[in-house]
């Protein structure tokens, strides 16, 4: 097993942990970690097949992608700390409402 394989192996499995994680909690914090996790499953998956190019050397567009991916995740990630620390003041839980079935 190649260490690209490895790797997007790993990264899919981060992802799978960050989904089960982003349905299973029901705290927002633990929302926000989930999709961090789910975000660093992608970037790892796109670092990996970087390099299966034919001839061995790796494509530095995927690398491109993922710093450009971690600039945004870390943005959306303050901005939604933020949201969740407003919702939290408003209503004195970090958690969404209940809807009710109509």
């Amino acid at each position: 097993m190649t260490p690209a394989i490895l790797y997007a192996i790993t990264g899919i499995g981060l992802f799978v942990l960050g989904v089960h994680a982003l349905t299973r909690r029901a705290h927002l914090l633990n929302k926000i970690i989930a999709l961090n996790i789910m975000g660093s499953g992608i970037f790892l998956v796109f670092g990996a097949l970087a390099y299966r190019t034919p001839n061995g050397v790796s494509d530095p567009v995927p690398h491109a992608m993922v710093i450009t991916g971690i600039v945004v995740a870390i943005s959306a990630t303050a901005v939604a700390l933020t949201l969740m620390l407003r919702l939290q003041s408003k209503t004195g839980a970090a958690e969404l409402p209940e809807q009710s079935p109509e």
